[in-house]
């Protein structure tokens, strides 16, 4: 697999931590010398990867933002699952997956990453069309999490569910006009949860597929919330209640 950019102090520092190995070259702003930047110098000569000093206009070119933070990495791919049931295979205990039916915005894909990571859920699940996919934006908006957590590109959707169900994971869609909410649902066994694109929701094929439809209460005055918002109200669900599930 050929390598790509990734950007900014969370992802590139992430990335060294976890696999060092993987990172070719390092690109810095030349004009950035305080304390962040002298402790990812610090970790790269560590990991003993090359560093080169260059000016804050060729880091623009290089990602095509500006959003760089004055650090890009050159790096190979990580050793993460790669496939469902490699996944699934590796996972110790009832897994926690999210699944992602066609988010189009990076920001909301790293958002995403971001909070499986801090819950803790074995894998993030997408499909392979009518999705934004991990590039460079969504993984700086991640922070790390795009290097520890499993990221699966799935070319059938619907078939990946059905898989699921075969291996007795309890798939909770998400949508505003379910009859159950979030709280009156079960996530202390196996569960996938499964969030729709930002502005259609589940595709219909994906809403029949699943086992309980579920919806987030809003007490307010919005009508719902962001994407990444709501996988995260939902996936700290799960984790509560398997906290409780094992005390």
């Amino acid at each position: 697999m050929k390598n790509k950019m990734i950007f900014g102090f969370h992802a590139v520092t992430a990335r060294l931590r976890h696999e060092a190995s993987s990172v070719e070259e390092i690109y810095v702003d030349s004009n950035r010398v305080d304390r962040r930047m002298q402790e990812l110098l610090h970790a790269a000569k560590a990991a003993n990867v090359r560093v080169i000093l260059v000016d804050d206009q060729r880091l623009n070119n290089m990602v095509g933002t500006r959003r760089h933070q004055g650090v890009v990495a050159v790096a190979g791919a990580v050793s993460l699952a790669r496939n469902l049931d490699e996944l699934l295979d590796g996972i110790d205990g009832p897994p926690l997956l999210l699944v992602l039916d066609g988010i189009t915005d990076p920001h909301n894909l790293g958002a995403c990453l971001r909070v499986a990571d801090g819950v803790g859920a074995h894998a993030v699940i997408v499909p392979k069309d009518r999705a934004v996919g991990l590039n460079a934006t969504a993984a700086k908006v991640a922070s790390g999490a795009a290097e520890t957590v499993p990221y699966i590109t799935v070319t059938n959707l619907a078939r990946t569910l059905r898989e699921l169900k075969e291996r007795d994971v309890l798939l909770v869609g998400t949508t505003d006009d379910a009859e159950k909410n979030l709280y009156q649902a079960d996530f202390s066994g196996p569960v996938a949860l499964i969030m729709g694109s930002e502005g259609e929701g589940m595709r219909r094929l994906t809403r029949e597929t699943c086992d309980v439809l579920v919806s987030v209460p809003m007490f307010g005055a919005v009508e719902s919330l962001n994407v990444s918002v709501a996988a995260g109200v939902c996936l700290y669900e799960a984790r509560r209640q398997r906290l409780a599930h094992n005390a």
